[in-house]
């Protein structure tokens, strides 16, 4: 079996010229054809070079893997069951699913995050998409009651950057994302800022935390979707200048005569911005913990990516020695505004596998009685099935699932209706349900009943990301209640079931034909 689709891609708009006769390995076409005008990776990458390592266009999409992993979530099924109820009475008029609490608080102090559901929505950095869609994201987080973070490089791209001794001294920009979160805060869920090696240079996390009334904070190793720093495109000459001039890594060289004559010639119209790798180090970690502790953080998460066993371990850990208040890890496969498309397919530790581990770590540090910080998982997520299952490989230690493109694509969807209604191009798809907001979005009657004349200035990006999350809400709601679990604390390892001997073996959950062999020959004597 071929889990890659190695050479072509919607993704990368490349395609084979017989894609019934292609070669599994290299992903040639099985005859490779003189005159061919280069429609494959390969063929592309001989006029477009390294421009096409990245999913096209840039900008207005994000990516992740299509790569048919061994093991994943559909390997898997919830139980359920037909006696009895945790967290309430085991009678039915009462056990009913809206009856299912999904309340929970994350923190390592007795002063807790409040959130209304069981999810995060993951770092959103400097890309353009993000930019783009950050209102609806933002506000649909505050409204939901969930925890959102600003990712990566957000103030150094700011065109309005003030700095004054190589720090921050405004950002107009990361001024405004915040704002956007505080202005609809309803006392669940918060706002958190991250920072890489060239946000931490710049003080941007002391400056949020100091000057724009941020108490959380999120230190980055790493995301699932790579293995490098945060990639974006410029496309201006100018621009590719200011933040080269910022410390980033420009490519090409927009300092080189030849290259500016190149971008001014239109042999290529976008540059790329890089950044740093980091270097993890224990003392220097303990050390920067200490540092957005003492600059008024009041909560610190750390995430991590898909990186090899052993930095897993450090993560688990560091976390716990310095106690943490949340711990994300990214498995691979998971969502990007841009990242290298083959890279994104093929480097990192999976999702299911990697929870695997992370609960085996988690596990190994709770025995010896060690601080476990609340723990949430990354890779790919999207729908309450999944929800359910990524909280139950990892109980009881998963406390949320990180989400990214999904709640961005909710976001994109809202954005689009409303668009539509103003400029009176509704698609078909909508049309059938009515000609306004009201009518179209099931949640806007709640919605104008919870924020009254708030309701008038809302974005249709967060209506969207408050409808898709009161989706995900009622369907994990029915998914525990029929696993007779009325609180999230109640899901446990034993609420799934492998489906293969394969995902048995790599999980620690039981094959199906092997489950509650113990229970069965007590009933059946």
């Amino acid at each position: 079996m071929t889990f890659s689709k190695p050479n072509r891609s919607d993704a990368t708009e490349t395609k084979n010229r017989t894609p019934r006769s292609v070669c599994p390995f290299s992903g040639l076409c099985a005859t490779c054809l003189a005159g061919c005008e280069g429609l494959c990776e390969v063929g592309r990458s001989a006029f477009r070079g390294k421009e096409v390592i990245y999913p096209q266009p840039f900008g207005t999409t994000t990516s992740a893997s299509e790569k048919d992993y061994p093991i994943d979530f559909s390997h898997f099924n919830i139980m359920g069951s037909a006696v009895g109820a945790h967290g309430i009475e085991a009678d039915s008029n009462k056990a009913i699913f809206p009856a299912v609490d999904l309340n929970m608080e994350v923190g390592a102090g007795s002063d807790k995050i409040k959130v209304k559901l069981p999810i995060i929505i993951g770092a959103m950095g400097s890309t353009k998409v993000a930019a783009d869609y950050w209102d609806g994201l933002a506000i649909g987080a505050a409204i939901s009651g969930t925890i959102i973070t600003i990712g990566e490089n957000v103030c150094g791209m700011d065109p309005g950057l003030e700095l004054k001794n190589g720090r921050v001294a405004r950002s107009p920009n990361l001024e405004k994302r915040i704002k956007m979160f505080q202005d609809w805060y309803r006392g669940y869920g918060t706002i958190a800022v991250q920072a890489n090696v060239e946000d931490t240079m710049l003080g941007v996390q002391e400056y949020a935390l100091e000057k724009l009334g941020v108490d959380a904070v999120e230190i980055k190793w790493g995301q699932g979707a790579k293995d490098i720093g945060g990639e974006v495109k410029l496309d201006s000459l100018e621009r590719a200048l200011q933040l080269k001039s910022r410390g980033y890594i420009v490519l090409p060289d927009p300092e080189n005569p030849s290259v500016q004559e190149a971008y001014k010639a239109g042999a290529f119209t976008e540059f790329e911005r890089h950044s740093r790798i980091g270097m993890v180090d224990e003392e220097s970690f303990h050390k920067r913990v200490e540092e957005l502790r003492r600059a008024g953080a009041k909560y610190i998460f750390l995430k991590t990516g898909a990186y090899r066993p052993a930095d897993l371990a450090r993560a688990v850990k560091f976390a716990s020695d310095a106690k943490l208040d949340l711990l994300t890890v990214d498995g691979a496969g998971g969502g990007t505004g841009m990242s290298p498309w083959r890279m994104m397919n093929e480097w990192g530790i999976p999702t299911v596998e990697i929870e695997s581990l992370l609960y085996q770590y988690l596990a190994r540090l709770a025995a010896k009685g060690a601080y476990i910080p609340a723990v949430a998982i990354a890779g790919g997520f999207s729908l309450e099935d999944h929800v359910f299952k990524g909280l139950a490989l990892g109980a009881p230690y998963v406390n949320l699932i990180e989400m990214a493109r999904a709640p961005l694509t909710a976001a994109m969807v809202g954005a689009t209706i409303a668009k539509g209604l103003q400029e009176g191009k509704l698609g078909p798809i909508h049309r059938k349900y009515g000609q306004s907001i009201e009518q179209i979005f099931i949640t806007a009657a709640e919605l104008k009943d919870m924020l009254g004349d708030d309701f008038k200035r809302l974005p249709a990006g967060a209506i969207g990301v408050y409808t898709y999350f009161e989706r995900v809400k009622q369907g994990l709601r029915q998914f525990m209640c029929g696993a007779r679990k009325f609180s999230l604390k109640y899901i446990s390892r034993d609420d799934i079931a492998a489906l293969t001997p394969e995902a048995a073996r790599v999980s620690g959950i039981p094959y199906v034909m092997d489950l509650d062999k113990e229970e069965v020959e007590k009933i059946l004597g």
